[in-house]
């Protein structure tokens, strides 16, 4: 298998172009073999992996013999080529290129995750990797929430978007379609109207976790059957909002 070294290959400018949200309209790129390990095991679709000749018996043996290199479009490349396709400061020598999956959420299920305009890709990552950790349905994200396969939010999430179902949805429509189906929402705020979270007893719900410094919309706040507050007796004004969500979600 020949060795890809040039950064200006076709193939490999192509991929690179993944790095950047307006390019990722079919598919995204993973680093690491435990995120292409998730990606196989959940049956989403490989468009093509790049591989560091080293790494490549590790990829073999991961792979065992249900697929084999040519099925998954391997891509032997120098560590030069494979850094330039990564995210990260320190790649573990893979990159593949995943093709988009639009997840159709089940309103008949139980516990949803609500993400409102949240915008650092790392918290949007751990709160998914908490819902996944937590036992949630699925996760909805709303407004100028951060893109899903955004590589810092791959990182964070480290394979839970393999699964859970996670959709983009407009506001309106997904609450409307949350009350259609009588499920709960629950919108925190630090608001006088807002009671503890250990009051809240709701066998289905929808939690609405809001902006990191703007909380959450005037929208969701007249949306919510419930508004919910986690108590703090520390003088600190308030929490990170993917560590409240992690109280919450386990909590609830």
């Amino acid at each position: 298998m020949e060795i890809i070294s040039s950064k200006d290959n076709k193939k490999v400018k192509e991929a690179r172009k993944l790095l950047t949200k307006k390019y990722r309209k079919n598919s995204y790129l993973i680093e690491g073999f435990h995120l292409l390990e998730e990606a196989l095991k959940a049956g989403h679709s490989i468009k093509q992996i790049f591989v560091e000749e080293n790494k490549l018996a590790k990829l073999t043996a991961m792979i065992g013999s249900e697929k084999s290199l040519t099925d998954l479009s391997v891509n032997l490349v120098s560590k030069d080529v494979l850094k330039s396709l990564a995210d990260s400061e320190s790649p573990q020598g893979l990159i593949a290129e995943v093709a988009i999956i639009e997840e159709v959420i089940d309103f008949s299920a139980s516990k949803f995750l609500l993400l409102e305009n949240v915008q650092d890709p790392g918290n949007v990552g751990t709160m998914i990797r908490t819902a996944d950790a937590a036992g949630f349905s699925a996760v909805i994200l709303l407004g100028e929430t951060a893109d899903l396969y955004s590589p810092k939010v791959m990182r964070s999430m480290q394979g839970s978007n393999f699964h859970l179902a996670i959709a983009r949805m407009n506001e309106e429509e997904c609450f409307a379609a949350l009350k259609q189906a009588k499920i709960s929402i629950l919108t925190t705020t630090l608001s006088a109207n807002s009671v503890s979270y250990k009051t809240v007893e709701e066998s289905s719900f929808a939690l609405v976790m809001g902006n990191e410094g703007a909380g959450v919309s005037d929208f969701a706040v007249e949306s919510a059957d419930k508004l919910v507050h986690i108590d703090m007796p520390g003088q600190a004004e308030s929490l990170n909002v993917a560590v409240a969500a992690g109280i919450l979600m386990f909590s609830l």
